[in-house]
C-alpha cells in the first residue's frame, strides 16, 4: 500500500503526514484551508480540492480531524470517505472520536467492501513530528495487520486493543489518566511557586522520582517559558473528556478527578482559552 489519502492537516496530521512522505509513501491530501498546508505541499505531497478526489483509488485513506461532527461529515457525507474511496481500501481514523461512531464507521464501510481501523493516537505535538506515536487501534486483527507499515511511519508504540471501537476506548483511558497527571503537575508547580521555591530546580529534583511523567518531562518546561502553543488544544481536550464522561456515565461509573479536570478546562474554554495547549491549565491554578 503506497498511494495514501490524509484529511486534516493541522496540528498533528501535518507532521504525520510528513513522516508518510518520508518513508516513500504516496500522500494526497485535503484540508478545510489550503494555506496552512502549504508546507507539507513543498515536501511533496499533492493537494486535492474535494473529499472525493483525495480519496479516489487510494490504496488507504488516514482521517486526523477535530470532532465528532467532523468525522461523521467526511466519512458519511454524499462527497466523503464512504461514498468515494474504492471497494477493498482500507480507511484509517486516527481522530479521537467517540467509540460509537467507530463501530457506525466499520460496520457500513464493512457492508461497503471497505476496511475500517479506529487508530487513535497520544503523544502530542513533539511525538508527532518526531513520528514516535502511540498508536491504539481497533478493528479487526488481519486489517490492523495489513496496515502495520503505516502506523510504523508515524509512531513507535503501536499496540492493537481488540474490536472496533476499542482504540478509542483505550484513548478514553489515556485521557482519564492524563487529566490527573497534568492537573497535578499545575498544582504542584503553584505549591512551589508560593512557598519560594525554584520551579526549575524543584522539578529536577522530583522528575526523576516516583512523580516523574512526560508531562513533567515535556510541558513543565514550556510552563516555565509561559509557552502555551498548542501541542494539544484545550477545545479538543474539552471534547475529549466529555467523550469519556458520557461512556463512564453509560457504565454507572462516577470518576471524580475526571469530572473535576473536564469541569476546569470547560471554565477555560468558556473564557475563551480553548485555542491554547493544556499546558495553559498552570493559569487556572495561579488565577484562584
Amino acid at each position: 500500500m503506497k498511494n495514501i489519502g490524509f484529511i486534516g492537516i493541522g496540528v498533528m496530521g501535518k507532521s504525520m503526514a510528513a513522516n508518510l512522505l518520508k518513508k516513500g509513501f504516496s500522500v494526497s491530501i485535503y484540508t478545510r484551508t489550503k494555506q496552512k498546508a502549504l508546507p507539507i505541499i513543498e515536501q511533496g505531497a499533492l493537494w486535492c480540492d474535494t473529499i472525493a478526489d483525495c480519496v479516489k483509488d487510494k490504496d488507504a485513506v488516514i482521517t486526523m480531524v477535530g470532532y465528532p461532527k467532523d468525522v461523521q461529515e467526511v466519512y458519511f457525507a454524499k462527497e466523503g470517505i464512504l461514498e468515494n474511496v474504492k471497494k477493498g481500501a482500507y480507511v484509517i481514523d486516527m481522530t479521537t472520536t467517540s467509540p460509537k461512531l467507530s463501530v457506525k464507521i466499520y460496520e457500513q464501510a464493512k457492508q461497503k467492501g471497505v476496511f475500517a481501523l479506529d487508530a487513535p493516537v497520544s503523544g502530542g505535538d513533539i511525538a508527532a513530528e518526531q513520528g514516535s506515536l502511540s498508536i491504539m487501534v481497533g478493528g479487526e486483527k488481519e486489517v490492523f495487520d495489513h496496515c502495520k507499515d503505516i502506523f510504523e511511519a508515524m509512531g513507535k508504540n503501536i499496540v492493537y486493543q481488540g474490536k472496533a471501537g476499542s482504540g478509542q476506548h483505550t484513548k478514553m483511558a489515556n485521557q482519564i489518566a492524563l487529566a490527573g497527571v497534568i492537573s497535578g503537575l499545575c498544582e504542584a508547580m503553584v505549591y512551589g511557586e508560593r512557598v519560594g521555591l525554584d520551579l526549575k530546580t524543584m522539578l529536577e529534583s522530583i522528575a526523576k522520582g516516583a512523580a516523574g511523567s512526560w508531562q513533567m518531562e515535556y510541558m513543565a518546561p514550556r510552563i516555565l517559558k509561559g509557552d502555551f502553543a498548542p501541542g494539544f488544544f484545550i477545545k479538543h481536550y474539552v471534547k475529549d473528556l466529555n467523550i469519556a464522561m458520557e461512556e463512564s456515565e453509560e457504565r454507572g461509573l462516577f470518576l471524580n478527578v475526571l469530572q473535576v479536570v473536564r469541569n476546569t478546562y470547560e471554565t477555560m474554554e468558556r473564557a475563551g482559552d480553548g485555542e491554547l495547549g493544556t499546558q495553559a491549565l498552570i493559569q487556572f491554578y495561579e488565577n484562584e
